[in-house]
């Protein structure tokens, strides 16, 4: 396999009590065939929650992606919120139930830039897109294509996607705290004001609350490590660094997004009063959509081809690797994952539900803040279901209010997870693949440019070093002796 690397990374553990992932392998004989019982005892470990406090927290890592793109196609063009809700959170219960990790489920980002760029491309032409970009996902999964591209693409060029996503979501979650927004049209309004219920002062005070209880993903330690006793004046001196590691640990394991999420959601009611009276219970109409072949052709060319790319590299090759590093007692394959993302858009597009796809970018989120199990984004499923069921499309009315600027520091912290992954390319050549990967999708707004460039500088670099007692598929497949 081209980008196999044996060495795991553990990013990141925001809880003093919590071990960073090791590989699990299971106590339990392997059992023949797929019966209910096995498939019943599978469903229940994927869905145990590692930590309560770690799984509610971690499910709030994706938020700053998810609530900023959903929202502003719901009040730009009329996306029908609560069906998106509804399909989402089944989406999210049923990745949770089958990986046992936190796999995100996010709305397609290149077609969403794309309906909030151009008036024209309204629901169908969104939904033609996601069904279309699902029926080739699931192609090339069932198939097993997928599994061969996510062979052949060598780490470095993965390593540079990562790296250009992460800081893509960076550079947008320092817009949303600076500026004041127009969701629905992605655009910013001025500068942010220091004080307020949306102010400059509440998200760095929310980001510091957060770097405070999370840190940079070092493990937390104790305050009495190495204190020996002896003496009347070194037990007063362990006792109160007993006391203190005592309040450290209460510090670190507080869910701090969670927290954070929920200061929002407060803010938004006090921010404007009347949105009480807006809300209206019950779910949405859920009803087919009506595409014409214009909606078929356009949803293709403008919102399809634009978005497989990004689908393909972020929502599979980089997903994969990302969970390989995180869970390494985990084993991801390309197919699995192109084939849930291709039955997504299949079943939920035709009733008015966002398209959607898994992200590196999720994944890294909801790990920083304590995802660990598929229990965190069922957990997170099963919300999205009842605020689809209970409150429908009004519920935008309250995420009009929401602070952008707390949302950009959960979108911020996202970013840099992701971005950290990328610091086990060790070697010069590995890196300038990396870099040039990630300088290209940076300026140009485009993956597939970027992946495209770092491939060709790749294949240069393998040639450069090809002599003919080496065969050129030793060469593409070349790892450091450190790796070996």
């Amino acid at each position: 396999m081209a980008h196999k690397n044996p060495t795991s990374i553990p990013i990141s553990d925001p809880e003093a009590q919590e071990i960073t992932p090791t590989p699990t392998p299971s106590t339990a004989a392997p059992a023949k065939g797929y019966s209910a019982k096995v498939v019943v005892n599978k469903v229940k470990n994927n869905l145990v929650f590692h930590s309560k406090w770690g799984e509610l927290n971690g499910a709030m890592g994706d938020l700053g992606t998810y609530i900023p793109i959903v929202l502003a196609l719901t009040l730009a063009r009329d996306l029908n919120l609560g069906t998106t809700l509804i399909f989402t959170g089944v989406y999210n219960i049923i990745t949770g139930a089958i990986y046992g990790v936190p796999m995100p489920v996010q709305p397609m980002k290149s077609i969403a830039a794309q309906a909030l760029s151009d008036t024209t491309f309204g629901v169908p032409e969104i939904m033609a897109a996601g069904i279309l970009t699902g029926g080739v996902l699931f192609v090339l999964g069932v198939t097993g294509l997928m599994q061969l591209v996510y062979m052949l693409i060598p780490l470095c060029v993965v390593r540079g996607i990562q790296l250009a996503q992460g800081l893509s979501f960076a550079l947008t979650a320092v817009k949303y705290v600076r500026k004041v927004q127009d969701l629905p049209k992605s655009k910013s309004l001025g500068e942010r004001h220091w004080l307020g219920l949306d102010g400059l002062v509440l998200a760095i005070v929310c980001l510091c609350f957060i770097v405070i209880v999370n840190g940079a993903g070092e493990k937390n330690r104790g305050c009495c490590e190495g204190v020996q006793s002896g003496g009347d004046d070194m037990q007063n001196e362990v006792a109160r660094n007993k006391r203190r590691s005592r309040v450290r640990r209460v510090i670190f394991s507080l869910p701090s997004a969670f927290m954070v999420f929920v200061l929002g959601v407060v803010l938004a009611f006090v921010r404007r009063h009347e949105v009480v009276h807006e809300i209206k219970f019950g779910p949405s109409s859920i009803e087919v959509v009506k595409f014409s072949k214009h909606a078929w052709k356009k949803g293709f060319v403008k919102g399809a081809i634009p978005q497989l790319p990004l689908s393909i590299l972020n929502s599979v090759v980089a997903v994969c690797k990302l969970s390989s590093d995180l869970f390494p007692g985990k084993d991801f394959s390309a197919t699995s994952l192109s084939v849930t993302v291709g039955l997504m858009n299949l079943v939920g597009s035709w009733f008015g539900a966002m398209p959607s796809c898994h992200g590196a970018g999720g994944l890294a989120g909801q790990y920083k803040f304590g995802g660990r199990s598929g229990g965190c984004v069922a957990l997170l499923g099963v919300a999205k279901l009842a605020l689809g069921l209970v409150l429908g499309s009004s519920l935008a009315h309250i995420l009009r209010q929401f602070p952008v600027g707390i949302l950009g520091v959960l979108l911020l912290f996202a970013g840099i997870e992701l971005a950290m992954c990328c610091r086990d390319m060790n070697t010069k050549e590995d890196s300038f693949v990396m870099l040039i990967c990630t300088a290209v999708s940076l300026v140009g707004s485009s993956a597939a440019l970027g992946f495209l460039c770092g491939m060709i500088i790749y294949v240069l670099l393998r040639l450069r070093n090809w002599s003919r007692d080496k065969p050129l598929s030793a060469i593409w497949m070349h790892k450091n002796p450190e790796q070996v």
